[in-house]
């Protein structure tokens, strides 16, 4: 049993056994998942003022030392999901040409120069897989001088993006191809080092199978928005994974993806003013048809939440094919969704300290499946949080 198994299975046992404290859909519940189960654990999140829930969401460290006291196993679940930083290879930016940043954002400049620099250098070519504008096929090209074939589905990113590696004179060659189809296959050779970062859900799952399919030489991949898949529920890829009793659906499957490490206060706020009248508009319908289930409605554009709380309910009726009367009293159901906000928050508190055991469940699914492959595996982060909350990369090289 490799480090990565033992470490899967236990993980696996206590997020199974704990799933009451995470795998609930905040929205649709009215009261605490645990109420009646771990009343203390209600008392004092109710206890928790605003600014007390914030702090919280920003200092994981003191959130599950807090929660401790009344989920006991939640230490050892964060022990389990404790990954080292990679050990650098490179420094990343003394050998690059300069303009090799122009045009891309300065926190993704700095993800790909951390990526780039705890790669093993094995002077294969390298596959970049959907590339986008092949801002990390740059790097590679130009530090480690090697060929870089760059797969993206989107034409007008390919165009940019050769554009732009042909003026800074980079070997590198974009391919316009769906990396689902099956002739986006034959860009993936045995003789290669293929790597993606952040590359969303099934599209990097694609390339671990058809890496492992192949006997490409290396993979390295950063996962990202794991939600992102073509079935309704997560498909396992790992034998280990397989036989879990979780069944993950897209809901849970988000759950990594919303730390608020990066976000801004007028991000913060944002989210309020649209929970706070998603919840508001909830109440309201289930008081006028009197049925108690959550009622989603569709992503709204932002000018809508600016224009106020009775044009967004207008808004909500119209997309669900509700009518609502002339008296309605605005002002109170805007208290009520503000009032729920504050409650889903709270509940939201306990999932966030299951997001990153939850993320590792299903790296080292990943992890597995490649060993699993015949590839020997490494997990680590390459880079701080505040960089990405995604800072997670897998490097599988096949066993010779």
């Amino acid at each position: 049993m490799s480090a990565y198994s033992d470490k899967f299975c236990q993980l696996d046992a206590l997020l199974t056994r704990e799933r009451a404290y995470w795998q609930f859909m905040p929205f649709a519940c009215h009261e605490y998942p645990w109420q009646h189960s771990t009343p203390a654990l209600s008392g004092w999140l109710d206890s928790l003022s605003d600014q007390d829930v914030a702090n919280l969401l920003q200092n994981n460290a003191a959130l599950i030392e807090a929660l401790a006291v009344f989920l006991p196993a939640l230490p050892e679940v964060h022990q389990l999901a404790d990954i080292p930083a990679l050990p650098l290879v490179s420094e990343g930016s003394p050998r690059l040409p300069r303009g090799l940043d122009v045009g891309i954002p300065g926190r993704k400049w700095q993800q790909v120069l951390a990526f780039n620099a705890v790669l093993p250098a094995h002077k294969l070519p390298w596959l970049e897989w959907c590339a986008g504008k092949g801002y990390l096929g740059r790097v590679l090209a130009a530090y480690h001088n090697t060929r870089v074939t760059s797969l993206e589905w989107q034409q007008s990113l390919t165009q940019d993006g050769q554009s732009a590696a042909n003026q800074l004179g980079l070997p590198m060659t974009f391919v316009q191809a769906d990396a689902f189809a099956p002739e986006s296959a034959s860009v993936i050779r045995p003789d290669q080092h293929a790597v993606a970062l952040h590359a969303c859900g099934d599209l990097h799952v694609s390339l671990l199978e058809r890496v492992a399919a192949k006997r490409t030489a290396a993979v390295s991949v950063s996962p990202c928005c794991y939600h992102l898949i073509r079935h309704d529920v997560y498909q396992p890829l790992s034998a280990p994974a397989k036989a879990s009793e979780l069944r993950l659906s897209k809901h849970d499957l988000r759950m990594p993806l919303q730390e608020t490490v990066t976000a801004g206060q007028r991000v913060k706020q944002q989210r309020f003013v649209e929970v706070s009248y998603r919840l508001g508009f909830d109440a309201l319908q289930k008081h006028l048809t009197r049925n108690d289930a959550y009622l989603p409605v569709p992503n709204v554009q932002k000018a809508i939440l600016k224009n106020g709380f009775a044009d967004f309910c207008r808004w909500a009726a119209e997309q669900k094919g509700l009518q609502l009367p002339e008296d309605v009293d605005y002002v109170h159901w805007q208290q009520q969704g503000e009032a729920c906000f504050r409650k889903v928050e709270r509940m939201e508190l306990v999932r966030q300290a299951f997001r990153r055991p939850l993320e590792m469940w299903l790296v080292f699914d990943r992890a597995l499946f490649m060993e699993d492959a015949g590839y020997h595996v490494s997990v680590g982060t390459f880079c701080d949080k505040p960089i990405t909350p995604r800072n997670i990369l897998i490097h599988a090289q096949l066993e010779k």
